[in-house]
């Protein structure tokens, strides 16, 4: 069992460098009228508009019923709004308002400004290290998740140690 905070592991320390950068763009974001679920929705469709519901709650990875009312109330804020898909009666698309893209200038902004001060300090060599490094960390959780899937689960001592 893992104690003080010297013996924590990689694991850990990235949980917490994840947790501090999302609560710091919060808390930048909140005078915008914005939550990190709502500018998610947003960042997705500046990507790609008129999405389904159906295919946002899959990038999101949440249940659709919450992608729904997550929708909701960000086309209540006037940021999104619905339009039918052409040749599918059923399908509603998702797309960004004029206010969204005035809006999402100003999250780029928090963003970029929060991702420099989380780098401050590396040298540009090793900002490449690093997203090379985080993102082979990331390939092989992906790769164990999928394994994990495929079978069974026996519980491990050694769980919620990083």
């Amino acid at each position: 069992m893992i104690i003080d905070d010297s013996q924590r592991g990689s694991g850990f320390l990235l949980t917490e460098s994840a947790r501090l950068l999302r609560k710091l763009i919060d808390r930048r974001l909140q005078p915008l009228g914005l939550t990190r679920a709502q500018w998610s929705i947003l960042a997705i469709l500046s990507k790609q508009e008129g999405l389904s519901q159906s295919h946002i709650s899959t990038r999101l990875e949440i249940e659709k019923s919450t992608a729904g009312r997550l929708i909701d109330q960000v086309e209540k804020s006037g940021w999104i709004e619905r339009r039918r898909v052409a040749g599918d009666r059923r399908a509603w698309g998702i797309h960004l308002t004029e206010r969204a893209r005035q809006l999402l200038a100003q999250v780029e902004t928090v963003i970029l400004r929060s991702r420099t001060e989380m780098l401050q300090g590396l040298s540009a060599k090793q900002q490449e290290h690093l997203s090379e490094i985080l993102q082979t960390v990331k390939s092989n959780l992906a790769v164990a998740l999928e394994l994990d899937r495929s079978e069974p689960h026996a519980p491990n001592s050694e769980e919620g140690i990083f």
